[in-house]
């Protein structure tokens, strides 16, 4: 059986040869396709029922049941906070709350997370005592880091001054300063007298301390312990030794303080202590 060619007429033996015929010489494939909806002739490598968009949305209606979706259409129910009658899709969530109700948003739940109810409570402000003055404080549990708990920064700063002093200190090679000997105890006298026992650097007093002010060696005893021709008590001077707060003898350890402002300060306490005794 021959094929003849739609386009130029040619006959050929077989269909194969009339397709490499065509999309060779008229470059066009055959039809191999009868369009449901038009009856035209096309060509599709898939299996397809008609041969445009146009031909498919005219053949096809995609409206009630021919939705693929189609789940019977609107169900009527009544809303569970109001009482109103509404329409819904059963193919969507289960109908309970109408669209006005949706839309105030009073059916959402809401649970209490508050104190003990949230679900990192910890226990709530707990009290607890400062470990430089005794005093109470108060603290939530996230704000308590380390094991040692103060009610201000003064004596936080107290603490340390304390604790980070001979062994405490991180720096400590094992020290070779013993206790203070000599004439140290009639020198630390002299020196709270002459400077009032008040810090000479900020003028923090006795009274705003709550006890008596370090005296703090402007040259340190480890200087003379380590000078071939000196003892450690050469260090003991009234001129070498001055009244500081905690908080200035840390900046004076950590040389933040230079020496000749410390023996001038002393200096001018002493200046000042003299002068107000000749007045009275």
């Amino acid at each position: 059986m021959t094929e003849r060619c739609p386009t130029c007429g040619e006959t050929f033996e077989s269909t194969r040869g009339l397709g490499v015929h065509h999309s060779a010489v008229h470059d066009e494939l055959l039809p191999n396709r009868t369009c449901a909806a038009c009856g035209a002739a096309f060509h599709s490598e898939h299996e397809r029922k008609y041969c445009s968009e146009s031909c498919r949305d005219g053949a096809v209606s995609f409206e009630g049941e021919n939705n693929p979706n189609w789940k019977g259409g609107k169900a009527e129910t009544t809303c569970d906070i109001c009482g109103d009658a509404f329409s819904y899709y059963p193919s969507e969530k289960p109908g309970s709350y109408c669209p006005d109700c949706v839309e105030s948003e009073d059916w959402r739940y809401r649970p209490d997370t508050s104190g003990s109810n949230h679900g990192r409570w910890t226990g709530g402000v707990r009290e607890l005592e400062c470990d430089t003055c005794g005093s109470t404080t108060e603290r939530k549990p996230g704000d308590i880091k380390g094991e040692h708990v103060f009610c201000s920064r003064d004596c936080q700063y107290d603490w340390l001054s304390e604790a980070f002093t001979g062994e405490g200190h991180p720096n400590w090679l094992g020290g070779g300063m013993p206790n203070y000997r000599g004439d140290w105890r009639e020198v630390r006298r002299q020196a709270l007298e002459r400077d009032d026992r008040t810090c000479v650097v900020c003028g923090t007093d006795v009274e705003e301390l709550g006890r008596n002010p370090d005296v703090h060696h402007i040259v340190p005893m480890r200087a003379y312990a380590e000078a071939p021709d000196r003892e450690r008590e050469d260090a003991h001077r009234l001129d070498n030794v001055v009244c500081l707060c905690p908080s200035c003898h840390r900046r004076a350890e950590f040389g933040n303080i230079a020496r000749d402002r410390l023996r001038e300060l002393a200096s001018i306490s002493g200046s000042s202590r003299t002068t107000s005794d000749t007045r009275h």
